[in-house]
């Protein structure tokens, strides 16, 4: 689950942490990946490795679509179209209950072994293995990226947008390509859920899954490629230690660790450690 989520928040940090792009509606990307993967073994195509593939491409393709909406707007209208596609495509997968299942999910999802050999078994050894492989194989992807004069083009679009065409940068391209990126890792992370689980629902497409991927970008530190992969570590772990110990009251607890680290670590904790590393260099 921890690698799961991490590369899901790595994808999000790709857009809100070095393009700029504010966004509450990236689980619609997810949810997307996750619908398409449980689909695809459903109409008799239970490999791993290629519903994974098509899974992103489709999470991707919407993406490239959605982008052209993305990079007109900015602020505040920004997060309301994210929000608005995100509460739209879960309506959509609610009411077509022939394809999704509706509220009851999507039942009856078979996965292949991996390479015809590692079984997805009741303990998760093949599945935590395959998850953190595809973490892997998607951060050095995503370094790449970040260190390529195309990352540098993506930071400067952070910093100065308006200034960016006056050194010949094409700025909405840009932005519309490392959206697309963006979309397909989070279809990506969505199609390792339903792969591992063999089970597909609602809460996929939920606010609250975007809610808590900034959360954990926000604690680890946005625009710096591992804040994602730490922040889903702190929040998840904290999650599951807060809620054994009060079901109810433990957002509570998130909150506040919220507070400490927003007023005392402004560029979350890694930014915090990067910073203590410079001074005592």
């Amino acid at each position: 689950q921890i690698a799961i989520t991490a590369l899901f928040a790595l994808s999000v940090d790709l857009i809100l942490g070095y393009a700029g792009i504010i966004t509450l509606g990236h689980a619609m990307f997810f949810g997307l990946g996750a619908y398409c993967a449980g689909l695809l073994t459903k109409a008799g195509w239970g490999e791993p490795l290629t519903g994974l593939l098509i899974a992103g491409a489709f999470a991707g393709l919407v993406g490239f679509v959605t982008s052209f909406m993305i990079v007109r707007v900015r602020h505040l209208a920004l997060i309301m179209i994210t929000l608005g596609l995100c509460f739209l495509t879960a309506e959509l997968a609610n009411s077509l209950t022939w394809l999704t299942g509706g509220a009851d999910g999507l039942q009856g999802v078979d996965v292949w072994p991996i390479f015809g050999m590692f079984e997805f078994d009741l303990w998760g050894y093949t599945a935590y293995t395959y998850a953190l492989a595809v973490l892997f194989v998607c951060v050095v992807a995503s370094r790449r990226i970040v260190h390529s004069s195309f990352g540098l083009s993506l930071r400067g679009i952070r910093e100065n947008q308006p200034r960016m065409p006056a050194i010949g940068s094409p700025y909405r391209r840009h932005l519309q390509t490392i959206y697309t990126i963006s979309a397909a890792m989070a279809g990506v992370a969505g199609a390792l859920l339903t792969q591992t689980t063999e089970t597909v629902s609602l809460d996929t497409l939920s606010f609250q899954r975007s809610a808590d991927v900034v959360v954990m970008l926000i604690l680890g530190g946005t625009g710096r490629l591992y804040g994602g992969i730490l922040g889903a570590i702190i929040f998840l772990v904290a999650r599951d230690q807060l809620s054994d110990m009060n079901p109810q009251f433990w957002y509570f607890w998130i909150g506040l660790l919220l507070m400490v680290v927003v007023l005392t670590m402004p560029s979350g904790i890694l930014g915090f450690l990067s910073r203590l590393a410079r001074r005592r260099s």
